[in-house]
Parts: structure tokens; sequence; C-alpha cells
């Protein structure tokens, strides 16, 4: 089975030294506005097979054919990428690196600022694995405190968070397909927060984002 791996948010992050986007036949990154680099928008399909690199940019280049005139045998995207965004990533990816140490970082302040409060947990790295910790996550397991509690003690102060991405079989776009599963996903959109996590918060703009969660607790 072909597989396509939805990389989008994985750029810099690896297990047992192989970098997410490579496990599959093809890697899909994502370079959008807020991602740990951006180009402004757009992404990156990556293989490492000829065929399909050669059929991907034949495809987004309106799939022309070889011909002195305008021919096309095959629909086709207009999907490339602009010199300026190119150019733009390429200087992205010279501080890839940074991002990713910075945003490890608020991942460890904050788990270090909730260890005292065991309604607060996060996902841990197993052995071998590295996460570039783009968005740190949490999940509130409490039967007094929700995350949409903390949600919206945030946004008072004019701060976002957002709950954990809903599960595709709870879209009403999809309300009519079949679905199999065991409760995981909707438990943990239920209970599941995505903090402010972005390369350029300051010690004292985590420090507030702590002492609002700390103070709905």
């Amino acid at each position: 089975i072909p597989i396509i791996e939805d990389a989008a948010e994985g750029l810099g992050s690896h297990i047992n030294n192989k970098y997410l986007g490579t496990f599959g036949d093809i890697g899909v990154l994502s370079f959008n506005g807020n991602k740990i680099i951006t180009t402004s928008g757009g992404g990156a399909l990556i293989s490492n097979k000829k065929e399909f690199v050669d059929e991907a940019r034949f495809l987004s280049t309106q799939a022309r054919d070889n011909a002195p005139h305008y021919q096309h045998s095959k629909i086709g995207y207009n999907y490339r990428m602009s010199n300026i965004s190119a150019g733009i990533g390429r200087g992205q990816m010279e501080v890839l690196n940074d991002r990713i140490s910075q945003r490890r970082k608020n991942f460890e302040f904050y788990k270090d600022a909730f260890k005292d409060i065991s309604a607060i947990s996060f996902l841990e790295e197993p052995k071998g694995f590295y996460s570039n910790r783009w968005l740190t996550t949490i999940i509130v397991n409490d039967f007094k405190v929700t995350r949409e509690d903390i949600r919206l003690a945030l946004e008072k102060e004019n701060i976002e968070s957002r709950p954990l991405w809903k599960p595709m079989h709870l879209q009403p776009v999809f309300e009519n397909c079949d679905f199999y599963g065991d409760g995981t996903s909707e438990s943990l959109f239920e209970k599941g927060l995505c903090l402010p996590s972005g390369s350029n918060l300051s010690t004292d703009d985590l420090d507030r984002v702590v002492k609002i969660v700390k103070s709905v607790f």
C-alpha cells in the first residue's frame, strides 16, 4: 500500500534519526504562516522516487507537454511556488534549528510550570523520538475544571488558545460517512487544549499564560 505521509507540522522532528516526511512514498510539508518556518503559504512535496517528483512537477506547472506550443494531454494546476516565496523558504531553513529550540523551550517552560497540577498532562517523547514541539498541547483531566474553562479565561485576557483538532468523523461535512473508532479522538478533543507556542514568545508572555491557567484551578 503506497503511503502518503502528512507531515505538515512535523518539519525537523525525527524518530530514530529518520525525519518526518520521509517515512512514506510521498511526504507533504506545510509552510503556512503558523508553521515552524514559513514562506507565507504553500508547502512542499518530497519523495525519494524520481517518477513521483517528476510527475508532481509536471502537474504543478499546468501539465504542459514538451512542445513549442501550449499543449496539454493531462489536466494540470498552477501550483508553482514563486521565486520570492522560495527565497524566503531557503532563508527560513537556515534558522529551523533555532525555531525548534525555542518551541521546545516553550514546552519545557509549561511542563515545569504546571508540574504540581496533576490534572494537566503533556504528550511525552517515547525513546528515540524527537519532536519539534511546534505546538504545546495539554490534556485536562479534572471534574471541576475543563479545557473550555481555561480557554475562556485566556480569551478574556485577549490570549488565543484552541481545542485540539475536532475529529474528522465529527465534522458536519462527513456526518454521513462510516467511522470506526474507540472514543480516543473524541476524548482528546474534549479534554485537549493548544497553548500559545510561538517562537517569539518572551518569558513574560509565557508567565502571563501560566498565571491565568493556574488561576482557573
